[in-house]
């Protein structure tokens, strides 16, 4: 009678500690699809943001040797990733094409100007610094005027920090959902044993002792579910390469390490913080309060 007891209440535990594992699992691949989407959208708007740039158009008496010089001093600025420069001939063959006609057959001249388009960094993608840089450069002896769309930099920098903000209240959303979703599944499976917790400290074990093995127990399923979890990220982040490759996810080690350590790290806190506070309010209550 008393091995199926035995056999019964360990068939009990197992289940427990796989709806633990499984209730992990499926949250912290929640999370770190949410975190996944917030770490690319940062990534892929930084990107957009290099695309935009600002023109400078350089004075007709400016030498090619002068030219040469002031766009090698621009590519050492903190703010330039890259720095084009077009001559007047080069825009007027493409603003040819452009228009499917040779305009200079009707006037005569070239009325273009040299140019050196300056693809800047993300962080400089603001219309506060870039009319910074804009009042900086024309008071460059070289530059003749500057040009950017200053409207697309608005709606640009507007619709990020829409975006961003959405995405950040949704991963903190779901991330509080995901504290409580884990924290009452051990809390479900340490209140199976609460009478052995109560027991323990009846005979004079102290709390520290008695919480340590329900903590490492709980941080062990934490990281059997976050291991689960990431093989789902894993078959996620394969199809997503595989379908948009320009996102280049499977080349990018630095954001797939901060998703890897994200989801153990996750699990740890979590599974730390829910244990010790469950295996607490089960120490702190009196023997006659268990069975409630």
């Amino acid at each position: 009678m008393s091995s199926k007891f035995d056999s019964y209440h360990k068939r009990r535990l197992q289940s427990s500690y796989i709806s633990v594992v499984i209730s992990i699992a499926l949250v912290l691949f929640m999370v770190g699809f949410l975190g996944l989407i917030l770490l690319k959208s940062t990534k892929v708007a930084n990107h957009v943001k290099e695309k935009v740039a600002i023109t400078l158009f350089i004075k007709d008496q400016v030498s090619q040797n002068q030219i040469k010089t002031f766009t090698e001093s621009l590519l050492e600025e903190e703010f330039t990733k890259s720095a084009v420069y077009t001559s007047k001939e080069e825009a007027a063959e493409k603003y040819s094409e452009e228009i499917g006609e040779d305009f200079l057959q009707f006037l005569g001249e070239n009325p273009l100007k040299n140019g050196v388009d300056i693809y800047l960094k993300a962080d400089f993608v603001t219309p506060e610094k870039m009319q910074e840089l804009e009042t900086r450069f024309l008071e460059n002896a070289f530059v003749a005027d500057v040009s950017y769309d200053k409207p697309l930099i608005n709606l640009l920098t507007k619709n990020i920090k829409r975006i961003s903000f959405w995405l950040l209240v949704c991963s903190s959303f779901f991330g509080l959902v995901a504290m409580i979703l884990i924290n009452s599944s051990i809390r479900l499976s340490i209140y199976s044993k609460r009478f052995n917790i109560k027991t323990m400290q009846m005979v004079g074990a102290t709390k520290g002792f008695i919480r340590k093995p329900f903590i490492l127990r709980s941080i062990k399923l934490g990281f059997f579910g976050a291991f689960l979890a990431l093989i789902g990220l894993a078959f996620v982040v394969y199809y997503v390469d595989k379908y948009i490759p320009s996102l280049e996810l499977l080349k990018d080690y630095l954001t797939l390490g901060y998703l890897v350590s994200g989801v153990f790290l996750t699990a740890f806190i979590i599974t730390w913080f829910s244990t010790f506070f469950a295996t607490q309010r089960f120490l702190n209550l009196q023997t006659d309060e268990l069975h409630y």
